[in-house]
């Protein structure tokens, strides 16, 4: 008991020590690339304003804090994903975990983007100015391990390594010359694609009354990469988390109604500190209702969702939906299916 408790205080402190808010006299933000890893997967997750972090029990936690891997519910565990996002940029996930008895529980995730068709163009000594150069879609994607070890029946811990990769694309460069309409100008297509891993750690403390439970995770800590004269690193960020269940105070824990509510902080590498809270209502642990609040975000606010669990045998089915209103980007719209055994 002790030791868990030293090795959650260790990751606490760690974390805070890795973490650009942690200390005060640093105010600059600094520019990231690869934002595509930002997007949040699972509508479980998305539903209650984005809380992922300490409440996830299913292979999806890989994408939020990969010490949730330990408190699977399942021997084995897998997830499918789907965002209608904005502008027809989608993306599409897929998770898979298994455990392996008492040396812990390791996980397989990958995430696609999908941006749809770009049209190219060039400069070009013409009288429109430039001309086509055909149509294109840039490519971004991530495939991770996880391994993830619950040491007692409060604490877990989780690393998760994930190699990213972005295609913008090519362009043409001018080589010699001074123009377009220079005879002496050479051109030639460089290509835009560049690929990175990055690692993300976790803790998960659980206070084995009222459901608290507490969460901390850092994500996508990577090296700094570069586009012509731009260096950046990936969207790193540190994550604090807290949820209890409100309802178990005065009707215990067995009971056919169960209830989740919290708040989880951001801290990221390029903006300030966002923040989310959210709250979801569970009858029978079947049927589920979710709301929750994004703060700080440009768009980003209201989220809902609703969920549905059901028994198939040895095996459980989850099927997710979680509604993100998105401004003047009107909504986003996340479906998640999953199943454990």
């Amino acid at each position: 008991m002790k030791t868990s408790i030293h090795l959650f205080i260790l990751c606490a402190l760690a974390l805070m020590i890795l973490s650009p808010c942690g200390h005060a006299e640093i105010i600059k933000k600094g520019q990231v690339g690869f934002r595509f890893l930002e997007n949040p997967v699972s509508a479980e997750a998305i539903g209650r304003g984005g809380l992922g972090l300490v409440s996830l029990r299913n292979s999806n936690t890989l994408f939020w804090n990969p010490a949730g891997l330990g408190w699977l519910e399942g021997k084995y565990d897998f997830n499918i994903n789907y965002t209608r996002g904005i502008a027809d940029i989608n993306h599409s996930a897929l998770a898979g975990a298994i455990q392996l008895g008492s040396l812990g529980v390791i996980g397989l995730d990958a995430l696609i983007m999908d941006y749809g068709d770009f049209y190219g163009t060039r400069r070009a000594a013409n009288e429109l100015g430039f001309e086509e150069t055909g149509a294109f879609s840039p490519q971004s994607y991530a495939i991770g391990l996880a391994f993830s070890q619950r040491v007692s029946d409060r604490f877990s811990y989780g690393v998760h390594v994930k190699y990213a990769h972005q295609d913008l694309g090519s362009a043409w460069i001018g080589v010699t010359g001074s123009d377009v309409d220079d005879p002496a100008m050479t051109m030639e297509e460089k290509s835009y694609a560049l690929s990175e891993p990055a690692i993300d750690i976790g803790a998960i403390y659980d206070f084995r009354l009222y459901n608290i439970r507490f969460g901390a995770a850092m994500q996508n800590f990577s090296r700094e990469i570069k586009y012509e004269e731009a260096k950046f690193p990936l969207p790193y960020a540190v994550s604090f988390s807290l949820s209890f269940d409100p309802l178990s105070i005065w009707l215990g824990d067995e009971n056919e109604h169960k209830m989740t509510a919290g708040f989880e902080t951001r801290h990221p590498r390029d903006f300030k500190e966002k923040a989310k809270y959210g709250i979801e209502y569970a009858y029978r642990e079947q049927f589920l209702l979710r709301a929750g609040y994004m703060g700080n975000y440009d768009q980003r606010g209201l989220t809902l969702g609703f969920g549905v669990r059901q028994p198939l045998g040895a095996s459980r089915l989850r099927i997710d939906y979680a509604f993100q209103d998105f401004g003047l980007f009107k909504s986003v719209h996340t479906f998640s299916f999953g199943m454990s055994y």
